[in-house]
């Protein structure tokens, strides 16, 4: 079949999930409530540090950001995939499939660019906490965001601009719940040899950078935790990494095992659960992760939705 010009593409056909009919409304109760505690956990996450002045300080401020950039990476694609569930209507428009194509790519770099950052700060609270409010000043923080967030931005549109480039064949399905890059590409009846290698390349760099600065800044710290191994500053680090280390595993591991180390054939089930792991699972886990074990957190949680009852949290 000879592919028709991309213009005349007006939309794709999402394959989804192979879930058994009689299922359909077991997982769309699982889904809706996976994204409903997304949405809410983190949304409670950024009104905490909004309204309680003693968490304005550098972590929480970026993981406010990292709440919004979870909140938003979720809502790219599981409204849509609940949408087709329920309707049983998997079709995507042309402009909402590049739609969660740049999105996608966007918000996934925010998230790998601001746990970056995290483990940036927690390593200057660590190793050099007598000049940490020196060190971490606002504008330093908000230098750090602002460039998250350009460069997350530059890198989508550089994605998304060659995708759009590309020609499609009517009528083309896409074996996924969202519109992948890899998967898109991989549909696509043009030559996606430039595309390809872009992925290999720079979008190696924008995964392999920040996960090196996260690994380098925990192994620094590990070594001068270990030089003066007391009970103080091992409980200090433990209580501030290891939530933050459990985030960057999940969200790494299994983003490497769906691009780096894909299935083929029959596999591809596990590639897609492993999309559904960093995009839905993953999101839905940090505001129990940062907040459940969280002093700071749990006390701005009472100060402000305590009743006469509750004891006031020092």
């Amino acid at each position: 079949m000879w592919p028709d010009n991309r213009s005349s593409v007006s939309e794709f056909l999402l394959l989804g999930f192979p879930i058994l009919p009689e299922q359909q409304d077991v997982f769309f109760a699982l889904f809706l409530s996976m994204y409903l505690t997304t949405v809410l956990g983190n949304l409670l996450i950024i009104l905490l540090i909004s309204l309680d002045s003693h968490l304005h300080t550098p972590m929480y401020f970026f993981l406010s950001h990292l709440a919004f950039s979870d909140i938003s990476f979720s809502s790219i694609t599981v409204p849509k995939m609940l949408m087709n569930m329920q309707t049983q209507c998997h079709s995507i428009t042309y402009a909402g499939c590049i739609s969660q194509v740049y999105f996608f790519i966007f918000f996934g770099c925010l998230d790998s660019f601001l746990l970056a950052v995290m483990a940036y700060d927690r390593y200057v609270a660590i190793c050099h906490p007598l000049h940490y409010t020196i060190i971490m000043r606002d504008e330093l923080c908000v230098i750090l965001v602002a460039g998250s967030w350009f460069s997350s931005c530059a890198q989508a549109l550089l994605h998304t601009l060659l995708v759009d480039q590309l020609s499609f064949c009517a009528g083309t399905v896409i074996p996924h719940f969202f519109c992948d890059l890899s998967v898109v590409l991989k549909s696509s009846c043009s030559d996606t040899s430039l595309n390809e290698l872009l992925i290999l390349t720079e979008g190696g760099l924008i995964f392999s950078l920040p996960l090196s600065a996260i690994l380098g800044s925990y192994i620094r710290m590990a070594v001068v935790i270990l030089k003066v191994p007391t009970l103080e500053r091992i409980s200090k680090a433990l209580s501030t990494c290891v939530s933050h280390l459990f985030v960057v595993f999940l969200y790494y591991g299994t983003i490497a095992g769906v691009y780096y180390f894909p299935s083929s054939g029959s596999s591809k089930v596990k590639d897609i659960i492993a999309s559904l792991m960093y995009m839905v699972v993953t999101p839905m886990l940090n505001p129990f992760i940062y907040s459940l074990r969280n002093k700071d957190m749990k006390c701005a949680f009472q100060k402000i939705f305590r009743t006469k009852d509750t004891p006031w949290c020092h």
